[in-house]
């Protein structure tokens, strides 16, 4: 998969794509449904996504609170595994936001990318200030040359697929229901960072992550797939994380902790992708590090029979 980051530098082989369009947050079913319309329409042209980075709601208000849940490159990653040949992720700036509909269609679409065809949702909105309609696109692509088709939403048993349904199946600790929208596991991709190694001490080595910038689940222990994405341990196993602030040590900068069972090996600068598949329990402060040894014995003990069933 190309990406490409700018509208108006294109090479000749990476216009006259079909694509949707939208942020693809999560890439969950219904972003899903509106790829494979894109594939459908597509013909002999390369088949895309249209997204952009930042996020417009980082951009606009960059204080606000993690909401997203995933990385850019864990976004890329999925979306090359769904097929997608261009990823045209475009640099979100003052520029591209001034732009207002009818001259981002024609700037951006047309001129810049020339998209064979586009496909959005129903609930679609683009240009300066949000001010485009689907119907507005549909307009201007009989204007410019370009097709347009309008995803219906997608509801999965009588709930509309959407990212703030899965952010909040995942607040609750419900990821079986996150991923039962998304049409995959969630993830938590990045690289392994160091830590105080107080698990290598306990006789649980775990395997350290950021969630910086990511919208956080609830807080606990979580049945856990492992994928070692690249090095020599490249492989899948099972394990089980903490998610938290590790209130037995009054640190309180959230992080991801993953213990790989039957393993060996040194993970650090390793990217790994956890999967979270259910949660065990909330974060707890023991009374003392036997307590706290025996608790982890037990959720590993529950962690390896749930994954065993899977």
């Amino acid at each position: 998969m190309r990406i490409i980051r700018d509208y108006q530098f294109v090479r000749a082989r990476d216009r006259g794509a079909s694509v949707a369009i939208g942020n693809f947050d999560g890439v969950h079913l219904g972003h899903q449904s509106v790829i494979e319309l894109a594939r459908s329409a597509a013909g002999d042209a390369p088949l895309g996504v249209l997204t952009f980075q930042p996020h417009p709601r980082e951009y606009f208000a960059p204080d606000t609170a993690p909401f997203r849940l995933m990385s850019p490159e864990a976004r890329a990653s999925r979306l090359a595994k769904l097929g997608v040949e261009r990823l045209y992720q475009l640099n979100f700036n003052a520029a591209l936001a001034a732009l207002t509909p009818d001259v981002f269609a024609q700037k951006v679409i047309c001129d810049g990318l020339g998209l064979r065809h586009v496909v959005i949702g129903a609930d679609f909105c683009f240009g300066k200030g949000r001010a485009g309609t689907a119907e507005d696109l549909e307009r201007f692509g009989a204007q410019m040359g370009f097709g347009v088709t309008k995803a219906p939403l997608l509801e999965n048993k009588g709930v509309q697929v959407s990212s703030t349904a899965i952010r909040q199946a995942l607040s609750d600790g419900r990821p079986r229901d996150a991923a039962a929208q998304l049409g995959h596991w969630h993830r938590i991709e990045g690289q392994v960072i160091s830590g105080e190694q107080r698990g290598r001490e306990l006789g649980y080595p775990t395997a350290n992550m950021s969630i910086d910038g990511l919208h956080p689940p609830r807080f606990g222990v979580y049945a856990v797939l492992v994928d070692i994405v690249d090095g020599p341990h490249q492989g899948s196993y099972h394990g089980a994380a903490s998610l938290g602030v590790r209130p037995m040590f009054g640190e309180n900068r959230p992080n991801l902790e993953t213990f790989l069972f039957d393993f060996k090996g040194d993970l650090y600068g390793t990217t790994l992708s956890i999967a979270l598949v259910e949660f065990l329990r909330p974060e707890m402060k023991f009374d003392g590090l036997e307590a706290l040894i025996t608790q982890m014995d037990a959720d590993c003990v529950q962690a390896r029979a749930i994954l065993g069933a899977l």
